[in-house]
C-alpha cells in the first residue's frame, strides 16, 4: 500500500484531498452495496493539487542531493544510522500497518504495538487509522475506479499519481462501507492519530536530524538532506508495490488480477512484492507462500517477537488450500496449468475479519503460536 500523504489535519505541509466520514453506518453500507452493479454515470475530471506536486519536488530533488552528500561528505555513520532507521520505519509499514492493523494477520501484545506504531510514524505515511482504511478499500476494489492507487490507469498514476490529484468520488464513497471497529477500539491508534500533528515531525524529521548532528556532529545541513534521502527512498519503495507489482511478475494463484509476485520487489519492500499471492490470502501473516525468510524479512521480524512471546495467533494457508487455488486461478507457473478468467472484485476481503471472508477458510486456517 503506498502512502497517502494527504486527507487529514495532521499532514503538515500537503493539502487535503479527501473528507470521509469515519463513521460507518449501516445505511451507507447497505446504499453503497445496492449501487455496486449501477454503472457510475458521474464524469470525474483530475483536479491536480498543486501543493502536493511542489512537496514531492522538493522530495526528490532532495532525496538526490542526500544522495550525492552520502558519497561526498557526510560521515559514514550517518550513512549507516539512515539506513537502519530506513528499516525500521519500514518495518513499521509491513508488519505493523499492513499485516498486523490492516489483514488482522495476527496480534502482539501492546510492547509490540506501541514499538511498530513509532516505527511507523518514522515512515510518515500518514497515521495507522487512515492508511488501513484506505488499503482494506484497495483490497476490496482492486483494479476499479474504488481503488485509491488504481493500477489500470498507468505505472505513474499507481506509482505517485495518485497521490498529485484529488481522489475519485468512488474511493471516498466505498470508505465508508469499510468496517474499521477494530482500529476504533484500539487504544494504540487511537493515541497516534490524536497526536499525530505533534508526533509525525518529530519522529520522522526532527530526531533523524538532530540525533548526528548532537552524537557525532554531523553537518545539519548534510543531516536533513540524508533524512530527506531517507524519507523519500522509503516512500519509493512502498509506491513500488502498488505500480511495479501490478504490472511485471507471475500470477501463480490468480491470473484475472493485477497484482503479481516479483523477487526483487519482494527485496526492496521488506518482503511486500509476493502480492499476487497476498491479494488471493490477504489474511496470511507472511503474505507470501515461503517456507523460509528468503525475500521476506518482515516475516523474520514477525516471528522473533513470536518467540519472544510478543506476537501470536500467526494465521497461515495450508499447502492443500494455495494448491487448489492455484490450479483453478493460476497462470500455470506454479502448476503447470494456466487459466484466463475476467477480473471482479465480487467476493474480494481485505483480510482476517472481513464480513465476506468464507467459512471454509477460517475453519481451514493454520493458526501458529495459539494465544489464550
Amino acid at each position: 500500500m503506498a502512502p497517502n500523504l494527504y486527507g487529514n489535519s495532521a499532514t503538515l505541509f500537503l493539502e487535503a484531498s479527501q473528507n470521509v466520514d469515519q463513521n460507518n453506518k449501516s445505511n451507507d453500507l447497505n446504499d453503497t452495496k445496492n449501487d455496486d452493479n449501477k454503472k457510475n454515470t458521474r464524469k470525474y475530471k483530475w483536479q491536480i493539487v498543486w501543493r502536493n506536486v511542489v512537496a514531492f519536488i522538493y522530495l526528490h530533488g532532495g532525496a538526490l542531493y542526500g544522495l550525492y552528500l552520502m558519497f561526498t561528505g557526510a560521515k559514514l555513520l550517518s550513512t549507516v544510522f539512515h539506513l537502519l532507521l530506513s528499516f525500521l520505519a519500514g518495518v513499521g509499514i509491513t508488519a505493523g500497518a499492513h499485516r498486523l492493523w490492516a489483514h488482522r494477520a495476527y496480534k502482539a501484545k501492546w510492547p509490540m504495538r506501541v514499538i511498530l506504531m513509532v516505527f511507523q510514524t518514522v515512515a510518515f505515511q500518514n497515521h495507522i487509522y487512515e492508511w488501513v482504511r484506505d488499503h482494506r478499500v484497495h483490497h476490496k476494489f482492486t483494479d476499479t475506479d474504488a481503488d485509491p492507487h488504481n493500477a489500470t490507469r498507468g505505472f505513474f498514476f499507481s506509482h505517485i499519481g495518485w497521490l498529485l490529484v484529488r481522489k475519485h468520488p468512488d474511493v471516498i464513497a466505498k470508505g465508508k462501507t469499510v468496517d474499521m471497529s477494530d482500529l476504533d477500539s484500539d487504544p494504540v491508534v487511537v493515541w497516534q492519530r490524536r497526536l499525530y500533528i505533534l508526533l509525525m515531525p518529530i519522529f520522522c524529521f526532527l530526531l533523524p536530524t538532530w540525533i548526528p548532528i548532537h552524537f557525532w556532529n554531523e553537518k545539519p545541513m548534510y543531516a536533513w538532506y540524508l533524512t530527506i534521502f531517507r524519507y523519500t527512498i522509503s516512500l519509493n519503495l512502498t509506491w513500488l508495490v502498488n505500480s511495479a507489482a501490478h504490472i511485471w511478475g507471475t500470477k501463480p494463484y490468480d491470473n484475472s488480477i493485477s497484482p503479481t509476485d516479483n523477487l526483487k520487489i519482494a527485496i526492496g519492500a521488506f518482503g511486500e512484492g509476493w502480492h499476487n499471492y497476498h491479494h488471493v490470502f490477504p489474511w496470511d501473516y507472511k503474505a507470501a507462500e515461503l517456507g523460509n525468510y528468503r525475500g521476506n524479512a518482515t516475516t523474520a521480524f514477525i516471528d522473533l517477537f513470536a518467540s519472544m512471546g510478543q506476537a501470536y495467533d500467526l494465521k497461515t494457508v495450508p499447502v492443500s488450500m494455495v494448491e487448489k487455488r492455484a490450479a483453478r486461478t493460476g497462470d500455470g507457473t506454479r502448476n503447470g496449468k494456466k487459466h484466463n478468467k475476467t477480473h471482479s472484485h465480487e467476493g474480494a476481503i481485505w483480510g482476517w475479519g472481513d464480513q465476506d471472508m468464507s467459512v471454509d477458510d477460517i475453519n481451514d486456517a493454520q493458526i501458529i503460536n495459539k494465544g489464550d
